[in-house]
Parts: structure tokens; C-alpha cells; sequence
């Protein structure tokens, strides 16, 4: 029988977890991460919450798959057909949603977005009676349900589980799981947050929605265990894309692209160990289609790396890319990465400065806000030495130099657009009426004021 696929999924988190390094409490995690690969290079196609979801769903980059923004805005694939879970319903798998959606409609609509990506099942909990504050509650209770389907469901078919969890997604919960405190006075808010005390606090919120993940975590892995499906199910955990923070989320900073990948198959010679080759969300669907041996969909554009579990020592990438079209507004940019530079290039000439609302409200905002935020420009290209300068802050692109760098950076970034049809290479996007988009300027992605909408 082939192998379950249970993939389990956070809101927001990067790699600000403690199997990277981080002092954020979670154990069960770490510990996972201890009978698993690591991935220390893994980075998403899009660093915003639809579009690297649908990229790593559909084997395909945003920009060819449709989802050039977020579900909840009016942004959809070409084709749900496409989707992972449509995939492997053909592969006579049962596929199963908990929680978190972001593919389709608004992300806690799972009736709606069930229905559209085309589940067997939802067995996600009521979550009608939570604040935003409260929406880690509904991921226990998620997790509790799952426990219990595990114990009912048909051990003789194979399914594909999806967990979506609400964290690590603002608004961060005012406690931390059981109550648990987190004293700002302790914290060290992760590069490139300023240590200053409005984000210790706001980072102390965020280690609280850590927690409520945690705890949540271990009851699924628990019940998988329990239950007999840990030695044939492959386990993915991963996350959207960098933090809720400024310079995180919708950035393309390896702090906005850089995520969390671990991923356990049973018998790898790799669990227990660590990669630290590139690798891409857009890979990990036709790594299944090897993992589980069925051909692959014509349309994919990642590169398998299964054969990283065998204990080779390969290098299958030389170099991720990633996107930007629409988060709350429009911000059209594009990037290279290999294992020692970073180019990007940005495509709204007409608005080098940051777009505010696609940095969520939080404290930390409004922190940078009163420090001249609205000051803050980007360049037209910039290229990064990311040996020197790992937080890219030095912009090379105009360094005599790394003029043949740079040239050649740009000319990996316009094959890869041209071989994918990238139409930003047409001209700019044309805002459709079912899209909701915020003018570039404006400051509140929530605004109740319509002139602050395209």
C-alpha cells in the first residue's frame, strides 16, 4: 500500500522555531525534528500566505499557477484540478482537511474551501465562537479531532491529511498555552527587529501563539503513533513564509522567503539529519510523486529532491526563486537566490517606497511607522552578497565589482521568467473588479475608507 502523506502546515512562522536555533518554545517540534530531515535552505515560491501555498500545492510558481494574491481577496488557481489533493484523489488516496486553508476563499471558511478544492472529507472543528485571539484554540481542538479520526479511519487505504494551523498568525493569542507567560524582559526579537521594548511585547505574543502550536503538534504526532501510521506515512511540517513582522512576511529577505521544512519518510537514512542544500516549496510535489512512486503531472516546475533521503550527497538546485504580485496592495518584484547571492528586482518604478499595508498592523509597525517607515525606499534592483551580508542590508548592484555578477544574476532571473511566462515581462497587471487591492500608499490593509482601494 502506498504511504500515507500527512502535512501539516503553520501560519507565518519561517524558521523562528527551535529547531533552528531559536529560544521559542517548542519542544515537540524540536523533537520531531530529531527523527526527521531538516531542511536549513528551504524557501517558498511567493512570501505571502496564498500564493506559497498554492505554489507548493501545485508544483507551479504563482505566477503560472493564478494565485497572484491572497484567496480571501478574490485571487483563485486557473485550475483546482491542478491541486495536490485532485492529484492524489486520482492515485485512489482519501484526502482529508482539518483547520487552515489558504487556497481557496476566506482561510477559516474550510466548508467553503473544502468544497472548492475538492476534499473527500473536512473534519474541521466549529470555529464561529473565537475572536481572531482565539483562533489557537481552534487548532486544539483541530488537533483533537484529528486524534480521533486516526482512530476510526480505514488503516487499508491510503490519505492525504492536511492540518492548518492559525499560528503562528496574527492576532497573536493574549496567553500562552495552559496560561503560560512569556516575560518581554527575557526576549530577543529575531534580525532584523530592533530590541527595543514595543517589539520585545510583540514578540513575546508571538512565542505565546508558539506555544498553542506546540502543544498542538504533539497531540497529532502523538495519535500518529498511537495509532500506527508513523512508520508508513511521509510527515511534512512546514509554513508559509518568514514572520508577521516588518522585513519578514512579503518581503523577498530570505527572512520573508526562508521556511521551516521538516520532513520525516519512513526507513530515510536521512532522519536525524540535516540538509543544507537549496531547495523549493515548489519541489515537494514531485518529491511525493518519487516518495510514493506515481508519474508525475506535466505541469509541475519544481525539482524532486527525493533522493536527498537516500543519503546522497547532492546538490539538485543551484539556485530558488521567488515572487511578490499582490499582498493587500500591489507590489510586483521578483527574485534569485543561489547558495551565495540574492537579486531582486522591482517592478513598480513608480512606487519605490514601502507598501505599509502589506506589512501587517501589529505593534512592531506602528513602532517603525513613528520612525519614519513612510521614508523607508527600495531600490530598483539590489544584489546581495549573502556570505558578507546575511541580513542583506548592503546593496552591491552598484559595485564595479560585481558587475559580472550582477549581469549574470539578471540574466538567470529573465531565462527562468521567460521559460516560465511570466507576464510581468508584459507589462504591469490589470486590477480585475473581483480583486480586492489597496492603493500602494496607504498605511492600513483593514481600511474602511474606499478611497484607500484600487
Amino acid at each position: 500500500m502506498k504511504k500515507n502523506i500527512i502535512y501539516i502546515h503553520t501560519h507565518d512562522s519561517g524558521r523562528v522555531l527551535s529547531p533552528y536555533g531559536y529560544n521559542v518554545p517548542t519542544p515537540s517540534l524540536l523533537h520531531f525534528a530529531e527523527e526527521a530531515t531538516l531542511f536549513r535552505q528551504a524557501h517558498c515560491v511567493g512570501p505571502t500566505c496564498s500564493p506559497s501555498r498554492a505554489g507548493l500545492l501545485t508544483g507551479m510558481y504563482p505566477h503560472s499557477n493564478g494565485m497572484y494574491g491572497l484567496s480571501q481577496r478574490g485571487f483563485k488557481l486557473h485550475d483546482y484540478n491542478q491541486h495536490l489533493v485532485n492529484f492524489l484523489k486520482k492515485e485512489d488516496y482519501h484526502t482529508v482537511l482539518c483547520g487552515i486553508q489558504h487556497e481557496a476563499g476566506k482561510y477559516t471558511d474550510h466548508e467553503e474551501g473544502s468544497r472548492i478544492i475538492g476534499y473527500d472529507e473536512d473534519i474541521s472543528t466549529e470555529n464561529t465562537q473565537f475572536t481572531e485571539e482565539e483562533y489557537v484554540k481552534w487548532d486544539y481542538n483541530n488537533a483533537h479531532r484529528i486524534r480521533k479520526w486516526l482512530k476510526q479511519t480505514d488503516k487499508k487505504k491510503p490519505f492525504f491529511l492536511s492540518y492548518g494551523l492559525f499560528a503562528t498568525h496574527r492576532k497573536f493569542p493574549q496567553e500562552g498555552f495552559h496560561d503560560e507567560k512569556f516575560d518581554q524582559k527575557f526576549v530577543l526579537p529575531p534580525d532584523p527587529l530592533p530590541d527595543t521594548k514595543e517589539v520585545r511585547e510583540d514578540y513575546s505574543d508571538y512565542l505565546k501563539s508558539a506555544s498553542w502550536f506546540d502543544h498542538s503538534f504533539k497531540v497529532v504526532i502523538d495519535a500518529i503513533k498511537e495509532e500506527g501510521f508513523y512508520e508508513n506515512s511521509i510527515i511534512i511540517f512546514t509554513t508559509d513564509h518568514g514572520v508577521a513582522f516588518p522585513f519578514g512576511k512579503c518581503t523577498l529577505y530570505d527572512t520573508g522567503t526562508g521556511v521551516s521544512l521538516i520532513i520525516r519518510v519512513p526507513g530515510s537514512k536521512m532522519n536525524g539529519q540535516e540538509v543544507d542544500g537549496l531547495v523549493s516549496q515548489i519541489d515537494i510535489f514531485p518529491t511525493l510523486c518519487d516518495l510514493i512512486d506515481v508519474e508525475k503531472p506535466d505541469y509541475l516546475q519544481g525539482v524532486s529532491f527525493s533522493e536527498m533521503f537516500q543519503g546522497e550527497d547532492v546538490i539538485l538546485r543551484d539556485e530558488v526563486f521567488s515572487e511578490i504580485n499582490f499582498h493587500t496592495s500591489y507590489e510586483p518584484a521578483r527574485s534569485i537566490r543561489t547558495k551565495r547571492y540574492k537579486y531582486i528586482r522591482y517592478y513598480d518604478e513608480d512606487h519605490l517606497k514601502i507598501n505599509r499595508t502589506n506589512i501587517d498592523n501589529s505593534p512592531s509597525k506602528t513602532y517603525y511607522h513613528e520612525n519614519e517607515l513612510d521614508q523607508v525606499t527600495k531600490p530598483k534592483e539590489a544584489l546581495y552578497d549573502l556570505l558578507y551580508d546575511p541580513g542583506e542590508r548592503n546593496n552591491i548592484a552598484g559595485n564595479e565589482e560585481h558587475q559580472t555578477i550582477l549581469i549574470n544574476m539578471r540574466e538567470k532571473l529573465a531565462e527562468y521568467q521567460v521559460n516560465t511566462n511570466d507576464p510581468i515581462l508584459e507589462g504591469h497587471f490589470i486590477v480585475q473588479p473581483e480583486w480586492k487591492v489597496n492603493k500602494a500608499e496607504t498605511y492600513n490593509p483593514s481600511s474602511k475608507n474606499p478611497d484607500d482601494y484600487l
